[in-house]
């Protein structure tokens, strides 16, 4: 049975710098991303997600209790999945692709739409990466420098936290902002391909293929 997710509803945008603890996060159940893919080193890092929805758009925070910590690629688009890096994947309902939003422990964004995911020698059959203005639009914390290299090898936590805009679902997928019960569905991860432990975990199994970008194995996600 696949994982299902009840995304709840804010009164108004969490603060930016509002902490995992915060009263905006306090009692938002996380989602647990345990689910580690058999090729990952002995290094299984806790990393938990949650997720609001308001007027604003999704607002998601990532906290991670990691070892290891490297971030080498950085700014817009860079390839952050080689990095410590956190990912959340969403698919609006009634849409044939979805959005994959990952960031590095420094805060470097990749995001595109992938509407045909067979894999291609360039990537996938059909991907748009999106504009560098939603660099700017999709406002991002965390409390970790920009670059890590090289990486810090003793335990550190390190969290993220953004707000997606309904205007980049308008705009990218045609989709409006949901309404209450509406289901989507989506994944969360957590990697670090050329870090000195590599590892690939999941919030819903991904199963024996190393492969994110597999849409039919995510899980529900519920706006409340």
């Amino acid at each position: 049975m696949e994982p299902c997710y009840t995304i709840a509803r804010a009164a108004q945008p969490p603060a930016p710098e509002s902490g995992w603890t915060s009263e905006d996060w306090r009692a938002v159940r996380p989602v647990t991303v345990n689910h580690f893919h058999p090729r990952s080193s002995t290094h299984r890092p806790l990393t938990e997600a949650k997720v609001l929805h308001s007027g604003d758009g999704l607002h998601v925070h990532f906290r991670v209790s990691d070892r290891y910590v490297r971030v080498a690629n950085v700014g817009f688009q860079a390839q952050v999945h080689k990095d410590s890096c956190a990912e959340f994947f969403v698919r609006p309902r009634g849409t044939g692709g979805y959005l994959n939003f990952e960031i590095n422990a420094g805060g470097s964004l990749l995001v595109s739409c992938i509407e045909d995911w067979t894999r291609t020698p360039e990537g996938f059959q059909r991907c748009r990466s999106l504009e560098d203005k939603w660099n700017d639009r999709i406002p991002r914390m965390h409390n970790l420098p920009e670059r890590i290299d090289p990486e810090i090898a003793h335990p550190v936590v390190w969290g993220l936290q953004y707000t997606i805009p309904w205007s980049l679902f308008i705009e990218v997928t045609g989709h409006r902002r949901p309404t209450a019960g509406e289901v989507w569905t989506g994944n969360f991860y957590k990697c670090g391909d050329e870090t000195s432990h590599p590892h690939w975990a999941a919030w819903a199994p991904i199963g024996e293929v190393l492969n994110f970008h597999a849409p039919e194995r995510f899980g529900q996600l519920v706006f409340a």
